[in-house]
């Protein structure tokens, strides 16, 4: 068993108590507008804007693969900007996902994460858009965030997108 809990739902409104970090995949050419990103920009205007700047930005910060953003959307709630893919084409490279770059992120996330005593809630990353195949993020959420005692709830849409 993975130690990950998925449940039918939406990932921008976990129901759990205490401190949450809600996790997603964001590309590397600052694109925000398909996909998941449009029920986060919905719920809270913060990490949208916040991902903008830290890409226009991106000559003095660590904006790239496998960078992290975490911006408060809520006293008790955080979005994670995760850069988990190249572009937004599937084209002579493959598909957007970069996994590496996903579990550098996850890496770094894990810290956060565990700073915060917070649980994880996120859409299947990486998998929509982006092209990636779950049975390869899975894996790495399992590893980076589960073994390390971080609660995980995966949130699949009624009608079984991400």
């Amino acid at each position: 068993m993975s130690g990950i809990t998925y449940i039918r739902g939406d990932a921008t409104v976990p129901s759990v108590k205490g401190a949450k970090v809600i996790a997603h995949v964001c590309n590397d050419i600052g694109g925000w507008g398909k996909g998941f990103v449009l029920a986060l920009s919905r719920r809270w205007p913060e990490p949208e804007k916040a991902y903008r700047a830290w890409h226009r930005d991106r000559a003095h910060n660590d904006f790239g693969l496998g960078a992290v953003q975490l911006v408060r959307v809520e006293p008790y709630v955080w979005v994670a900007n995760m850069i988990g893919q190249r572009g937004i084409r599937t084209g002579s490279k493959g598909v957007p996902v970069r996994y590496e770059a996903i579990d550098t992120a996850l890496t770094r996330l894990a810290g956060e994460v565990i700073e915060r005593g917070a649980s994880v809630h996120l859409p299947r990353i990486g998998c929509g858009l982006a092209g990636g195949k779950w049975s390869r993020v899975e894996p790495l959420i399992a590893e980076r965030l589960v073994k390390r005692g971080i609660v995980v709830t995966v949130y699949d849409r009624g009608e079984g997108g991400g």
